[in-house]
């Protein structure tokens, strides 16, 4: 009996928890492993709109705290690559343009495609993103609140960043990146119906 007392307090402390979280424990039941994303339409039973809102950025940020978008939104004018993130070897800077300093520039060794014999990286144009655009190391709300922002996102409205993050190619890269790099969770279509989903009910923030 002292077992059946005990097992119903604590059946009933989860249940007083799981109201007061309710918002948290709705995303948790959404929570996909770390190599996928879940479909906007997984979240359907989060009946609040904002709550639901957030929870499409959260799933997505799975993608935008990944190394391979992270390597290339640095907190410093070096980019960091590799899985590991670590600084990239040769030492590197962004440059006025992104594209590297004068003496090394970014297409000195990446070119239009991944070169696997030597694991170097490629796409046309490769570049670090601004350095307003930088959010390695923060928070997933933190990025959501920094991505909405046209002085911290290249100037762009929250529709721009459905194709900017869904139809880019350059973007696109992170789930092809070549051999010996994980790709980015998910695919570019389903990131892409997460961000629409995400600024179709309101661009919420977690």
């Amino acid at each position: 009996m002292k077992i059946d007392r005990w097992s119903a307090a604590t059946v009933g402390l989860v249940l007083a928890v799981s109201v007061l979280t309710g918002g948290i424990a709705s995303r948790s039941v959404f929570a996909t492993s770390a190599d996928t994303l879940a479909s906007p339409e997984s979240f359907s039973a989060i009946t609040d709109q904002d709550a639901r809102s957030a929870a499409y950025f959260t799933e997505l940020g799975k993608v935008l705290t990944n190394p391979r978008c992270t390597n290339c939104h640095p907190a410093t004018d070096r980019p960091r690559q590799g899985d590991e993130a670590r600084l990239h070897q040769t030492p590197v800077f962004r440059g006025a343009d992104g594209m590297g300093l004068p003496a090394m520039r970014c297409s000195t060794c990446h070119r239009d495609a991944n070169f696997d014999p030597a694991d170097v990286p490629g796409h046309a144009g490769w570049h670090l993103a601004p350095a307003e655009m930088a959010w390695e190391g923060r928070s997933v709300s933190e990025i959501c609140a920094q991505i909405k922002d046209p002085e911290r996102n290249g100037g762009r409205s929250v529709q721009d960043l459905i194709a900017h993050i869904g139809d880019d190619t350059l973007v696109g890269w992170a789930w092809a990146p070549g051999k010996g790099r994980t790709p980015a969770p998910g695919t570019q279509k389903q990131a892409k119906a997460l961000v629409q989903a995400w600024a179709d009910s309101g661009a919420a923030c977690p």
